[in-house]
């Protein structure tokens, strides 16, 4: 998944695609944990992910809130 990507999505789909990769992360800990766990490396990408959207709507969030500043004063 790359940024580029993500980024052209809007808030809405952003939020739908974090609950998805959480539930995800959710199931490879519990693969994990009855060892069970095919691909190791999956868990690391599924993080990474999941910090590369939260990044992009934390920036947005303060775009937004700078734009709302500005527009007041």
């Amino acid at each position: 998944m790359k940024a580029e990507d993500l980024r052209a999505k809007t808030d809405a789909e952003l939020e739908e695609e974090l609950l998805n990769l959480r539930r995800e992360q959710f199931n490879l800990r519990m693969q994990r944990a009855t060892g069970q766990a095919p691909r190791p490396d999956q868990h690391g990408k599924v993080r990474r992910n999941i910090a590369r959207l939260k990044t992009i709507l934390t920036e947005r969030g303060r775009q937004a809130a700078r734009t709302a500043t500005e527009a007041s004063t």
